[in-house]
């Protein structure tokens, strides 16, 4: 759900705290739920999937295996 959710929001161009205040949440929750931190409940979801225009099931999907291989293939920021 962690990158479904910032993928989204990155594409609203909506900041954390902008997506935050539209669900009704905290933006410290939408930080968290991004960095995998803490997991939503269904409310939670339902609440951001409305003000992101998706169904909830688009928010729970698991990522599509060339998203997750590109950010595997991306070279370190410590070289």
């Amino acid at each position: 759900m962690a990158q479904n959710l910032r993928r989204l929001r990155r594409a609203r161009r909506f900041s954390q705290e902008e997506l935050a205040h539209r669900a009704k949440i905290d933006r410290t929750y939408v930080s968290s739920l991004e960095r995998r931190i803490y997991s939503a409940t269904i409310d939670i979801v339902d609440k951001l999937a409305r003000v992101l225009g998706v169904e909830a099931a688009d928010l729970l999907k698991r990522p599509s295996t060339d998203s997750t291989e590109r950010k595997r293939a991306r070279p370190s920021s410590n070289s």
